[in-house]
């Protein structure tokens, strides 16, 4: 994420609005240099890239449908859902900057309700204002978010964890890598901000399905 220099000096130590908007395009796959991403876009220079090794099953030959919508009650996030790929460094793409209130989901990675992780990415705050996930930093565990499939159905996850962690140290294997069922994550920009005006950390949800 970015702000103007003079809200910068201002904004040291507050939290950015969600994972996200922050959340510039990932590290590329299997590496860990987390400063790769647009100027153009959140600016956060976030470290969400898929790691190689730990793909999810993606998209191909599911019989789940594809998520279009989410939501979290507990913090009034309700949000369509775009397509996220790769951009051509490899890098995982994130929402447009002119997007910020909408979130995406990143179709490398599970499609929610199958096994394995489905990963849903929003700004947390751009250049315009708040972003999708401005208050993600409010979730706890045990908060439900829902997401609405193409053909109308509905999942619940519950949220066990969250955590705030370095963007030079982001956690790609817990991120992405496989997993014994369905889980879901979502990810967002969070922390202080450097002098170039991008917020420091990433702030992670982890769901599970509701039982």
């Amino acid at each position: 994420m970015r702000r103007p220099r003079a809200l910068v000096r201002l904004a040291v130590g507050v939290v950015c609005a969600l994972v996200l908007t922050g959340c510039s395009s990932g590290e590329s796959p299997g590496t860990q240099s987390g400063t790769t991403g647009s100027e153009t876009g959140p600016a956060s220079h976030a470290p969400v890239g898929q790691p190689a090794g730990a793909a999810g099953s993606g998209t191909a030959g599911t019989s789940v449908a594809e998520p279009v919508r989410v939501s979290i009650p507990a913090i009034g996030v309700d949000s369509a859902l775009m397509r996220l790929g790769l951009n051509a460094d490899k890098t995982v793409e994130v929402p447009p900057p002119d997007q910020g209130m909408t979130a995406g989901w990143y179709t490398g990675g599970a499609v929610p309700g199958e096994k394995g992780a489905a990963v849903v990415v929003g700004h947390n705050e751009t250049r315009d204002g708040r972003g999708v996930f401005f208050d993600l930093k409010k979730v706890t565990k045990g908060a439900e978010v829902k997401i609405r499939d193409a053909r109308g159905g509905t999942r619940v996850f519950k949220v066990t964890a969250v955590e705030t962690v370095k963007k030079n140290a982001f956690p790609s294997q817990r991120v992405y890598g496989p997993t014994n069922g369905p889980e879901l994550r979502l990810v967002t920009c969070d922390g202080a901000y450097d002098d170039q005006g991008h917020t420091v950390d990433n702030l992670i949800v982890y769901a599970e399905p509701e039982t």
